[in-house]
């Protein structure tokens, strides 16, 4: 029998709305119990059955709420995932996961010693496209593997003013935003890399972050381009991958975002089900036999995140992002920073 986790959410804005509310809502094995909002009540037109909290210290006294969700700004994860974590309470961290790789190491140094689970929201694993180069690449699809370059490419010439997301002195930029979704995935496909150079760029004029990026993985054999850039409005391939005996070409993004975004709740058979114009294209040999053509893409499941986080809470099963895994991405963000002052490259 399926015993809810008791669930708060720790601010109702884009991640909340668009993600963590609308997975929550749909999964049987949470109950969303407590939601912040600082002035407003927007989160009761749709979880009308949650309390509305004015702030974090509120939400670590409730006794009741086994988990919390910190999806504040950035700069603000560290602070509250400590206190939430020192108030006995589960915590799944909004990426990126921290500021610094000393943090994540305070972070889950806390977490083991209280018994207690610490996970990031790496919901990018569960892309449609993601998915389906993972399993191309374990079936040797490409034969040898000998370059991978992955993009995550917006359009956005306008500085949001007020925003944090456009401050430097909140530690925001695009390394940190869609960087820890591209390294993670490189992470999770080929291990730790051997070194790393990057290019960090400003490019949109009185922009005071980074908003632009590419950076080079090594592995034995393999190059990993990753590769991020706000001013991009024409969209190129979002991934190429490249081996010995083929090439797999994708363009077009996981379409779970947009349906969230537009009010579609993650649930039935064709959830995270992409549209065919959007499938790769592979051209490679297969059993001696040359092949050419679409490959249908796996279904994108952001729900298998909390499916994760219920088996780890209540059952005891590992976890599928494991914070030393968060923590790492947050060690290549730091090294990728120091390759790009110093000119170099960082061998890690």
């Amino acid at each position: 029998m399926i015993k809810p986790i008791k669930t708060g959410i720790a601010s109702f804005g884009m991640s909340g709305y668009v993600f963590h509310g609308p997975l929550l809502h749909c999964n049987n094995g949470f109950e969303i119990k407590s939601i912040i909002e600082r002035k407003n009540n927007t989160s009761k037109k749709d979880y009308s059955y949650a309390k509305i909290l004015r702030s974090c210290d509120e939400l670590c006294e409730e006794k009741d709420i086994e988990l919390v969700i910190v999806n504040l700004p950035d700069y603000l994860h560290f602070d509250f995932a400590r206190k939430a974590l020192l108030a006995g309470k589960h915590v799944v961290i909004e990426k990126p996961f921290t500021q610094t790789s000393e943090q994540a190491d305070e972070l889950i140094e806390i977490a083991k010693k209280k018994g207690l689970v610490l996970s990031v929201f790496q919901n990018r694993r569960w892309d449609s496209d993601f998915l389906t180069v993972q399993r191309l690449i374990k079936e040797k699809a490409f034969g040898t593997l000998v370059e991978y370059e992955a993009h995550f490419d917006r359009y956005r010439n306008v500085i949001a003013e007020g925003s944090w997301k456009e401050s430097k002195d909140s530690g925001a930029g695009t390394l940190f935003n869609l960087g820890s979704h591209l390294i993670d995935q490189a992470l999770v496909l080929f291990g730790w890399p051997e070194t790393i150079f990057a290019d960090i760029r400003t490019t949109r004029p009185n922009s005071t972050i980074d908003d632009n990026f590419e950076l080079i993985l090594s592995y034995p054999g393999l190059k990993v381009s990753l590769k991020a850039s706000y001013l991009v409005r024409e969209q190129g391939p979002k991934y190429l991958v490249h081996g010995t005996e083929g090439s797999f070409i994708k363009y077009g993004m996981d379409c779970q975002e947009d349906d969230l975004k537009a009010g579609l709740l993650p649930v039935g058979k064709d959830w995270g089900k992409e549209d065919p114009q959007f499938w790769g294209t592979l051209n490679t040999n297969l059993n001696d036999k040359h092949f050419r053509g679409s490959i249908e893409s796996e279904h994108g499941n952001y729900m298998a995140f909390y499916d994760n986080i219920y088996q780890a809470i209540r059952n005891g099963a590992e976890l599928a992002v494991k914070p030393e895994q968060a923590a790492d991405v947050i060690r290549i963000i730091e090294a990728a920073y120091l390759s790009d002052r110093e000119g170099r490259i960082i061998r890690l």
